[in-house]
């Protein structure tokens, strides 16, 4: 029985595609609407085996609210996909460039392949998805319009790829986190990399202290990222992420720094994606 997973976005979306980097091509995805629906679904162990979720952008930042679902959620991190994002333009079989009259797709897609469109005098649709609008553009046999999205949408599609690679940011990358069920995930060999939360009692340098302590203790912190605490008074929790060699080093550490935290929240111990 293949796994099911839950993604933000349709079929052919990149979030598919990440959930295919992890799982492998047979994996079975669950499409959802929003970020919310995809923990909802991860969260049920009879709806699915888990979910992807992207938490991050190399251009664009981090996404925030994820952050926040992840803390009140009962997943995990099991794991992480570094995607880069390649954008093409898609187009039913026969259409050529100078049948095109107008291009559908996401607007943060369309705004990544801007130098490339403004070659053309075409009609920019903004849609939902850029997978939803390859869909599209297939379901209607459109002749005059093509879609930009990823080489996975040709393929289920049936599209051709009329121009690839149409993005002008070539290191464009999207982390994604691989989240299970709290009950269902198990304990990762060779794990080098966590994701935690904490927030100290707010002193003057009690956040540097925290910090002292990983470093002294031998761990990259490779992010840091701040939310306020809702309902305080100006305090801030923080997402870290650690990477290390042992997961004897990772424990020492946490230990070290448990007593000068007021919370310490381990989101998952898992193998560093990139």
């Amino acid at each position: 029985m293949a796994t099911r997973v839950s993604i933000q976005g349709y079929e052919g979306s990149f979030h598919q595609v990440a959930a295919q980097q992890f799982f492998g091509k047979q994996v079975e995805v669950i499409p959802c609407a929003t970020f919310r629906e995809v923990v909802k679904i991860a969260s049920s162990k009879k709806d699915s085996e888990g979910g992807v979720m992207a938490i991050e952008n190399s251009i664009a930042g981090s996404i925030l609210p994820n952050y926040n679902l992840l803390q009140k959620s009962n997943l995990q991190v099991v794991g992480e996909v570094y995607l880069q994002i390649r954008q093409n333009l898609l187009v039913n079989p026969g259409v050529q460039l100078e049948d095109i009259r107008e291009v559908h797709s996401h607007p943060m897609a369309i705004l990544q392949c801007l130098d490339y469109l403004e070659k053309f005098n075409w009609k920019l649709v903004e849609t939902e998805d850029t997978a939803l609008s390859a869909k599209y553009i297939h379901q209607k046999h459109h002749k005059h319009a093509a879609a930009i999205a990823s080489k996975l949408a040709a393929d289920l599609f049936e599209l051709e790829v009329l121009a690839p690679n149409i993005h002008t940011m070539r290191n464009n990358y999207t982390r994604f986190l691989i989240l299970q069920h709290k009950d269902l995930a198990v304990e990762i060999v060779d794990a080098n990399k966590a994701s935690v939360n904490f927030h100290t009692d707010h002193s003057r340098g009690s956040l540097a202290k925290v910090l002292t302590r990983i470093a002294d203790g031998g761990i990259n912190l490779s992010k840091l990222q701040s939310f306020p605490i809702p309902g305080s008074d100006w305090q801030y929790s923080f997402h870290a992420d650690m990477e290390f060699d042992s997961l004897e080093q990772f424990q020492d550490v946490m230990r070290e720094i448990e007593p000068l935290t007021v919370s310490l929240q381990v989101y998952g111990i898992y193998k560093n994606g990139k």
